[in-house]
């Protein structure tokens, strides 16, 4: 649509001619979802922006002075327009994602159903097996040479030690029905 149709439409369009408003929104209808899909948005949230866009410019539309610059303003319109859109979608996609983080009611009674059974399986363990795993679990801090002070070993045998543990926690565990991977 040239330019000049524009100085004739807009004051058209504010007093209410809908063959003028019509014209408008032919002639730069593709402008407002070009500029949406640059910013790589579904086709639904594109054609929103666009409907968002004419709806902003139609309340807009009679504080513009300079009837040539509509296409610019349509674009810098439709662009605020697909910001918001995204930022929505961040902020919706952080909730759902902190929604993922609160486990569910059935997660935290098999999550204690398995812990309860690791540690019935490590009290069946010898006392010193025991406390190396306590330890792991509730003292991860502590360096080899601290562990190997609470534990009367040597630190070089610390390591060994716990993969002797480990691998007997572990048969124990698949003894007993336990699934790997749970």
């Amino acid at each position: 649509m040239p330019e000049r149709d524009f100085g004739e439409l807009v004051p058209q369009a504010v007093f209410g001619d809908q063959g003028a408003w019509s014209a408008l929104v032919r002639g730069l209808g593709p402008v407002a979802l070009s500029v949406a899909r640059t910013y790589r948005l579904s086709d639904a949230d594109a054609r929103d922006v666009s409907q968002s866009t004419w709806l902003a410019v139609s309340q807009q539309l009679g504080s513009l002075r300079d009837s040539a610059r509509l296409p610019g303003w349509l674009a810098t319109t439709a662009r605020r327009q697909a910001l918001r859109i995204m930022a929505r979608r961040t902020s919706e996609l952080a909730l759902s994602c902190d929604r993922d983080l609160v486990p569910s009611p059935e997660s935290l009674v098999l999550r204690r159903e398995r812990d309860s059974e690791l540690w019935r399986a490590i009290a069946r363990l010898p006392a010193r097996q025991r406390r190396l795993l306590w330890l792991l679990a509730h003292r991860p801090e502590l360096t080899y040479a601290e562990i190997a002070a609470e534990l009367g070993i040597s630190p070089g045998s610390v390591g060994p030690f716990r993969k002797r543990c480990l691998d007997k926690l572990r048969h124990r565990l698949l003894a007993d029905g336990f699934e790997p991977g749970l």
